[in-house]
């Protein structure tokens, strides 16, 4: 599973924290030093994912807060099941849990879906992968989510593998151009470059990238793809791929297939806070 950088994470909190505080009507009921204690109920069947984001959530209005996991990110979860406990000032709680809520409700809700597809295409070889259709600032929690449901990360930005598609083409004027150019500094990152059609594709298998793309191809042509290939370069499929289809696509014997759906069409998997009831205790005026 990809490791999350601490630093990505309190990025992400900071930013959300930031447009949501200060919360005028905990402060103005409670006193900051009562204390209160809260778990995360999950309402859905799913996979959960974002707990890490729940925590540093809470961790940055309270440094000291106790933070328990119930679960782990990736894990399968039922309606009922309490994935972490948190235990902090009351205005603390309340403070971060819309925030919390938020990310690990997104977080979990790419996870499932993403869980979706990877189970959908079991045994055939293919493998899901995510895209750059992400929330924007919210990139490296999408990209994790994925990996949590068993996905994985296709490039993270635009700065870490060549992906040469229609418009780059259209503008270079080949494919050989394109990769030529590229080349000519001799840069560490991989090349991928997309095709629209049996001759956009013997031409990139002319100059052998390290991934070639099939753009919104039918089924019937991409086994065709596979069979010219002859697995001298990894093949991916994009375009049209849903979770009623893709173990179509699979079946083509392409190696990977990237959906943009896992992230940019997230459904939230609905996640509750509850704080344990206590005996209220107003601020003296």
């Amino acid at each position: 599973m990809r490791r999350m950088d601490q630093r990505d994470i309190d990025t992400i909190v900071r930013c959300a924290l930031d447009e949501d505080l200060p919360d005028i009507t905990s402060e103005a009921i409670f006193a900051p030093a009562e204390r209160g204690r809260a778990h995360f109920l999950v309402k859905a069947p799913g996979v959960i994912a974002g707990l890490l984001f729940a925590e540093a959530t809470f961790r940055a209005i309270e440094p000291a807060v106790k933070f328990a996991p119930k679960a782990k990110d990736g894990d399968r979860v039922e309606p009922g099941h309490i994935v972490a406990d948190v235990e902090a000032s009351v205005i603390t709680l309340l403070s971060g849990e819309r925030t919390a809520l938020n990310l690990m409700q997104r977080a979990s809700g790419i996870a499932t879906a993403t869980r979706k597809y990877v189970d959908a295409v079991a045994g055939t070889g293919a493998k899901i992968f995510d895209t750059r259709k992400t929330a924007p600032g919210l990139r490296a929690l999408d990209k994790y989510a994925v990996v949590c449901g068993g996905g994985e990360n296709h490039r993270i930005g635009l700065y870490d593998m060549f992906l040469i598609k229609n418009n780059h083409l259209d503008r270079a004027g080949s494919i050989r151009d394109a990769v030529e150019r590229i080349r000519s500094s001799r840069p560490p990152q991989k090349i991928m470059v997309e095709v629209r059609d049996r001759a956009e594709l013997d031409e990139a298998l002319s100059v052998r990238p390290d991934f070639i793309l099939l753009d919104n191809m039918t089924p019937q042509q991409m086994r065709e793809a596979v069979e010219r290939t002859a697995g001298l370069v990894p093949l991916e499929a994009s375009g049209g791929i849903t979770l009623e289809n893709v173990r179509s696509v699979a079946e083509t014997g392409v190696d990977r297939i990237s959906i943009g759906a896992l992230t940019h069409s997230v459904v939230a998997l609905d996640i509750s806070m509850r704080i344990e009831r206590m005996a209220p205790r107003l601020r003296q005026s």
